[in-house]
């Protein structure tokens, strides 16, 4: 069924994440490079939800900020204090006012899940729907009834549930859709007389089918709805998500000839041809094109690597890295914010801060862009076709001339024009005899020590 229904989505990220034991809110933690929460917001966007609210607790004003940051504060339901998931939507419902659509609810800390998993949640008429999943071991998850008719006819929790209904694999993933008016109601209804004096959720479908509102499930796979408690569970949810990462692109047309040691960020763009070597980890607004080579050991974020250029071994490009095509960066090159013109080279031993490199150009080993004065940074300019000798060091702001050339062990601090060769060292001299001399003195020393 297709829903024509205008769509929103509550989004609850109240828990206080103590089994996380990290000084970091549970769903600020990232996974591929972007925070579980984030991930969940990226969902309801996907879904098409025009208005998002996110539950945090009090307990949590970085999450409530982050919230703020990217959706505004109109986004921001607080629970305080804490009294179970139905209390958790019910805080959401002066944010909900005046909105008339299909609800879903779903979770920050639920990173791998997409829109895409969950779409069938909608489009229910005037009841509930449940999305659900097969457990390959169901223990501790509550169990979803599903009678006759394929209705939703309960959601029974593990330790309540009889030997028969322990065998059901069909489980609760948390997520559920209702139309707006609906759930508010049926959360209205919801008690605490249980344990743990806590407003279930769960509650509002018994209450719905009291109500003769239909009921029903759609399935997700487990993975999707997997949700993240401990470090542990956030190191298997980065590894399902690298998984998919790495199937994804290989199936794009990208060599890797060891997959399983590449890491990838949330937007890493990779085209179809490029060679990713092992171990090389992709932060954030990395953007690989086709034909391009990343060589083992080489750390790439917020950085553009065209066709044909090569990056690394053991090379790092931070953001506003641009290389150009057949651009090179060797092994223990840092490149930041700097722009890399087609053809240049700059192999070994350097870091290039703030600036431009212009076509062809060579940066010898050991080069430094000196481009900060400990209060502000400054750019290097290198024209077209420049040659800069090794162990040289570039005061900025400075240029380099098309075509000019740096003596090697220069300290360059001001511009060369194009053509020009710069030598900015201090002058050798020889003191004949010297060396010998005190050799022979440091031996006769040590020997007058020993005896």
């Amino acid at each position: 069924m297709t829903s024509t229904q205008a769509r929103a989505a509550i989004i609850l990220a109240a828990g206080q994440g103590t089994r996380m034991k990290s000084p970091l809110p549970k769903v600020l933690h990232p996974v591929g490079g972007r925070a579980m929460l984030d991930h969940a917001i990226d969902a309801a966007e996907a879904l098409g939800c025009e208005r998002i609210v996110v539950v945090v607790g009090d307990h949590s004003p970085e999450v409530r900020a982050h919230v703020a940051k990217r959706l505004g504060e109109a986004a921001i339901a607080v629970q305080d204090p804490p009294l179970g998931t139905g209390h958790a939507v019910l805080a959401a419902r002066d944010a909900m006012a005046g909105f008339e659509g299909e609800v879903i609810i779903t979770y920050g800390d639920v990173p791998l899940l997409k829109g895409r998993d969950i779409e069938a949640a909608f489009g229910g008429g005037d009841g509930v729907t449940v999305v659900g999943f097969e457990a390959r071991d169901p223990t501790g998850y509550g169990r979803l009834l599903i009678d006759a008719d394929g209705g939703l006819e309960a959601i029974v929790e593990h330790k309540e549930a009889s030997p028969d209904q322990l065998r059901v694999t069909v489980c609760n993933s948390g997520v559920m859709a209702a139309p707006a008016a609906l759930l508010f109601d049926l959360l209205a209804e919801v008690r605490n007389d249980n344990a743990k004096g806590e407003y279930y959720l769960t509650d509002v479908v018994e209450l719905a089918r009291g109500r003769g509102a239909p009921t029903r499930t759609v399935m997700a796979g487990e993975d999707a709805v997997m949700g993240v408690n401990a470090q542990a569970e956030l190191a298997v949810a980065e590894a399902l998500f690298q998984k998919v990462q790495r199937e994804t692109f290989l199936a794009a047309g990208v060599t890797m000839p060891d997959p399983g040691t590449v890491h990838f960020s949330f937007d890493t763009e990779v085209g179809g041809g490029a060679t990713i070597e092992p171990y090389v980890v992709f932060g954030p607004g990395a953007k690989i094109a086709g034909g391009a080579r990343i060589r083992s050991f080489s750390h790439i974020e917020g950085a553009t690597v065209a066709a044909g250029a090569e990056v690394g071994p053991y090379a790092r490009l931070r953001p506003g890295a641009d290389l150009g095509e057949g651009v090179k960066v060797g092994n223990f090159v840092e490149v930041k914010n700097v722009r890399m013109d087609a053809g240049a080279k700059a192999n070994h031993l350097s870091y290039l801060g703030d600036g431009v490199v212009g076509a062809k150009a060579n940066i010898g080993a050991g080069t430094i862009f000196c481009n900060y004065d400990g209060f502000f940074k400054h750019r290097t300019t290198v024209g077209e076709g420049a040659f800069v000798g090794s162990n040289s060091s570039l005061v900025a702001p400075v240029t380099i001339g098309a075509g000019a050339m740096v003596g090697s062990g220069s300290v360059v601090t001001a511009d060369v024009a194009p053509g020009d060769l710069a030598l900015a060292r201090g002058v050798q001299t020889a003191k004949a005899g010297w060396a010998a001399r005190f050799m022979a003195a440091m031996r006769a020393k040590k020997a007058a020590k020993s005896a």
